[in-house]
């Protein structure tokens, strides 16, 4: 079993669609890169526009193997310009005891 971890992204103003784009593109991108479990990428919209990504990294070589990862690079530089990094306990709805996310569609947009 991997390592799974639960990702939270605030947009900046205006980069809403922008974060969503880039949301969708980081699944491929860490399976391309052989990074990741191949289990269920799932993603969630909070109220306040926050979006909370789970997903498996197939291990902690992997976490640390992406951090000198060209492609992963380039795609965290997307994720710098379209959002800043939380944790998921400020998201308000992580406070409930069942935490209701607007489900967000991961299949890449079309074109």
């Amino acid at each position: 079993m991997g390592i799974m971890v639960i990702a939270v992204f605030r947009p900046k103003p205006g980069k809403e669609a922008d974060l969503e784009a880039v949301v969708r593109d980081h699944r491929g991108v860490l399976e391309g890169e052989g990074l990741v479990e191949d289990s269920p990428a799932l993603a969630g919209r909070a109220a306040d526009g926050t979006i909370v990504e789970v997903f498996v990294w197939k291990s902690q070589a992997a976490i640390n193997a992406a951090h000198s990862n060209p492609a992963v690079k380039a795609l965290w530089e997307r994720f710098e310009a379209a959002c800043t990094y939380d944790a998921i306990a400020n998201v308000a709805e992580a406070k409930e005891m069942f935490s209701p996310f607007e489900a967000i569609d991961l299949k890449p947009a079309r074109v």
